[in-house]
């Protein structure tokens, strides 16, 4: 005979998925997005489920919370951070754990471009346009107006319209990823000029812990010559790993079988414009071990 715990278990295991990819586009970190969904289980276990009408909007709206409430704190922490602070890449090609019925914010640049707005405003884009939530589900949710979730949606999308453009297909990302790496190893000027975007920025996240860049890159030229200086320390001796990591082609650089570097980007019709070089040797844990 199935207990009431065997019965909650079950289902809070059918919209796990869901409630994983909810706290990780959120928080940016599969590490705390996990904390999360452990916290929402411990709720859903003690909580009177009797009076629960809808378990999925229930289990959604405590997570949802729960992440608002981390990534409040979390934006504190991350004001001390050393350099920059970039997501936790996934490994989307192997890790069923994201449940994602759609891509939609789930590429690395764009959490990271997430960390632009309030927890608030970042969990009524979320869960409208990853999840397709209908608004007056995101405003219960959220304890607000319909027409403040609209509102929310809208500004949101609006200023992250204003830093992204229109991506280059899978096939074609692969191949300008290629072709970079190529010309990086060897220090070639000419050819990193050529691929990369005239407003190209260069984020590396070392965490404090390893050597990085403390400071954004930015423009062509500047890149391609930071690039070109530090070829020959970083590559010697270095093997790439070929991953699919948050819907997008993207490398790992090992070396003597430690991850050295995850390396994605965003790219255009005018090429790369964005280069995320993820060093912490925490951030690189788990994607390491799918590359």
């Amino acid at each position: 005979m199935t207990s009431d715990l065997d019965e909650a278990a079950a289902v809070f295991a059918g919209v796990r998925p869901r409630l994983f990819g909810i706290a990780y586009r959120m928080l940016g970190s599969a590490v705390e997005a996990e904390d999360i969904v452990q916290e929402a289980w411990i709720r859903w276990q003690a909580y009177d489920r009797s009076k629960v009408v809808d378990p999925a909007a229930f289990l959604a709206t405590t997570t949802t919370r729960l992440a608002i409430n981390a990534a409040q704190s979390a934006r504190v922490r991350r004001e001390a951070y050393v350099g920059p602070w970039l997501p936790e890449p996934v490994d989307t090609a192997n890790d069923p754990a994201l449940g994602a019925e759609r891509d939609d914010a789930l590429e690395l640049a764009l959490l990271h471009l997430l960390e632009k707005l309030s927890p608030t405003q970042r969990a009524a884009y979320v869960l409208r346009e990853a999840f397709a939530y209908p608004y007056d589900e995101i405003a219960e949710i959220l304890q607000l107006s319909e027409a403040n979730v609209r509102q929310l949606v809208s500004r949101s999308s609006k200023r992250l319209a204003t830093e992204r453009r229109d991506p280059v297909g899978k096939g074609q990302h692969r191949r300008l990823l290629e072709a970079f790496l190529a010309a990086a190893r060897k220090g070639d000027l000419a050819v990193l000029e050529e691929l990369l975007a005239e407003d190209v920025i260069s984020y590396s996240d070392g965490g404090g812990v390893v050597r990085a860049s403390k400071f954004p890159v930015l423009g062509r030229t500047r890149v391609a010559a930071y690039l070109k200086a530090f070829a020959p320390r970083f590559w010697p001796d270095t093997t790439v790993s070929w991953i699919e990591a948050n819907g997008r082609p993207a490398a790992l650089v090992y070396r003597d079988g430690t991850p050295l570097v995850f390396l994605s980007i965003t790219a255009t019709e005018a090429g790369i414009d964005r280069l995320l070089w993820v060093m912490s040797p925490a951030k690189l844990a788990k994607i390491s071990a799918a590359g």
